[in-house]
């Protein structure tokens, strides 16, 4: 299960490899024909490199430690939502970053996984280099395979810098992506629900 995935990076990682990043930044800002030497650049690599650590830390954590101790039975069949839950990723393409919001919905059978974790779930998967459809993906399977519910709904709107900097469309349009599993997929009236409630 993904959710189950090992770490692919741990804190001595970080640190054994900071000085291997610190020199490429280095090297990025000579290509870009800047002095790495001068006063303003003199902490950039370090400061560069310490960041995309920052940036990219869900590949240190895994969902099952968040997950596990906050899983509770109890009797609710209702729809959970918890929506514009803040999102911030980096475009695996370009390196730069992508920042929206993050909807869920999910149909529970007997098991509530506890509301600010479904927050962290999204940081995990979303603290990545990622793409946006892959993410909306990642976050509905990974609920899934926690709670077992009848059915998970995930929409992120999302501003991708990549797009917005290089001049390819317009500052505020969005781009919106969507998973739907099981009833949510399957029953266009709890689809609707969802998609009503999230608006409002």
């Amino acid at each position: 299960a993904p959710w189950k995935e090992e770490r692919t990076r741990s804190i001595e990682d970080n640190q054994m490899n900071l000085p291997s990043m610190q020199a490429a930044y280095s090297a990025i800002l000579r290509g870009l024909g800047e002095d790495p030497d001068r006063q303003g650049l003199l902490r950039t690599p370090w400061r560069a490199a310490t960041a995309m650590q920052f940036f990219t830390k869900g590949y240190q954590e895994n969902i099952s430690d968040i997950v596990n101790n906050a899983i509770f039975d109890e009797d609710h069949d209702e729809m959970v939502i918890v929506k514009d839950i803040d999102m911030f990723s980096m475009c695996e393409h370009h390196l730069v970053p992508f920042i929206g919001k993050v909807h869920i919905g999910y149909l529970p059978e007997r098991r509530l996984l506890g509301l600010s974790k479904l927050a962290r779930i999204v940081e995990i998967y979303s603290r990545r280099l990622q793409v946006q459809e892959r993410l909306t993906k990642q976050i509905a399977v990974a609920i899934t395979e926690a709670l077992q519910p009848a059915g998970v709904g995930v929409v992120i709107e999302a501003t991708h810098m990549c797009m917005v900097m290089r001049g390819v469309q317009k500052m505020n349009s969005k781009t919106v992506t969507s998973t739907m599993l099981g009833v949510f997929r399957e029953d266009p009236k709890t689809r609707e629900e969802f998609l009503t409630l999230i608006r409002n």
